[in-house]
């Protein structure tokens, strides 16, 4: 899914050939986020309960479709991972993560803010570049990552 996102945020930052309308910047700066937090929802749900089809029922799509994976605790938890040893491809979608979804609030809530095309280009590419390390990493690495973004901590 998170490709298709991908894709879909860029057709519509150059959906027009001339000037790009705001509407279309702001759904592809929107689109690009929600294609980190895919490859993240999908990735807890195949940490929690396994990527095998037997697997992908109704308990994986509780994971995934119903999200289990909140965004501010996501945001919180990721501008943690740097201080915390994480391998860098874990720590460059952690940053990318908090800073699309920053750029996501604005874009689907701040009526003041306007994008430029080759900055949503940009940001569009920062998210797939992002996916493909993320996707790169050991497992034992994205588990625990997801254990992080999903499970509140406690404090100490």
């Amino acid at each position: 899914m998170s490709s298709e996102l991908i894709a879909t945020a860029r057709r519509l930052a150059n959906y027009s050939a001339k000037k790009p309308r705001q509407a279309d910047l702001r759904r592809a700066v929107s689109t690009a986020y929600y294609a980190l937090f895919h490859t993240l929802a999908k990735e807890c749900a195949d940490r929690f309960i396994g990527s095998s089809p037997q697997h992908k029922k109704k308990v994986w799509s509780q994971v995934y479709l119903y999200r289990a994976l909140d965004h501010g605790m996501a945001k919180k938890s990721s501008q943690q991972v740097a201080k915390m040893g994480f391998p860098a491809e874990i720590i460059h979608f952690a940053d990318t993560f908090s800073r699309l979804q920053e750029h996501r609030h604005n874009a689907d809530y701040s009526p003041d803010v306007n994008y430029i095309r080759s900055d949503v280009l940009l940001l569009i590419t920062e998210a797939e570049n992002a996916i493909k390390q993320f996707r790169q990493c050991k497992a034992r690495d994205r588990t625990a990552y997801v254990v992080l973004v999903l499970l509140k901590s406690r404090g100490g």
